[in-house]
């Protein structure tokens, strides 16, 4: 190493005073262009990937934390459900949907049981029930009674047709679930 130092300071010697400046200028920006490419870009690269990370992470921060309200919601809207079960009260639920369609002045077309899956904590009964030539207002009366029935009660699908033969009158037909713990 000492001996190419030596070689290139006898060149640089051995040259006039202007091509020195010019030899010098032109090592002194190779050296800067040296000192850019392998130490500033890669320590800027690193500042800038830093950053992208951090926005990453707060982009991942922001979504666990709406995932962690969703989650508390549910867990908060299972736990009132569970309660409304536990305390809800007991009965037949074909009785409570004819009484129900009664007071909505519904006739029920048909009312048939349905198998439900087996559940650890609760029994649920399921009801599909069919209704014919109905008001858009009594079906509407009818399945607000429904929601809002001191059984836990809970309408699973709902089909709504127009009559081909009389406008303005409506098949319905829905199922209905009741649960109560075991």
């Amino acid at each position: 190493m000492n001996d190419w130092i030596a070689r290139i300071r006898a060149a640089v010697a051995g040259l006039e005073r202007r091509e020195r400046m010019l030899v010098l200028t032109a090592g002194g920006l190779l050296v800067i262009a040296l000192l850019y490419a392998l130490v500033v870009n890669p320590l800027l690269g690193l500042v800038s990937n830093t950053d992208v990370r951090r926005d990453a992470a707060e982009q991942e921060l922001r979504v666990v934390t709406r995932l962690q309200r969703d989650y508390e919601e549910v867990q908060q809207r299972l736990s009132d459900v569970e309660r409304r079960i536990q305390s809800s009260q007991r009965g037949n639920l074909r009785t409570t949907l004819e009484s129900m369609a009664r007071s909505a002045q519904v006739k029920v077309e048909s009312m048939e049981p349905q198998a439900s899956p087996a559940n650890e904590a609760y029994r649920e009964t399921k009801v599909a029930v069919g209704l014919k030539a109905v008001t858009l207002a009594q079906t509407v009366t009818y399945l607000h009674q429904i929601e809002d029935a001191p059984q836990v009660l809970s309408i699973k699908s709902l089909r709504i047709r127009n009559r081909p033969d009389r406008s303005g009158l409506l098949d319905v037909n829905f199922t209905v679930s009741s649960f109560e713990p075991l």
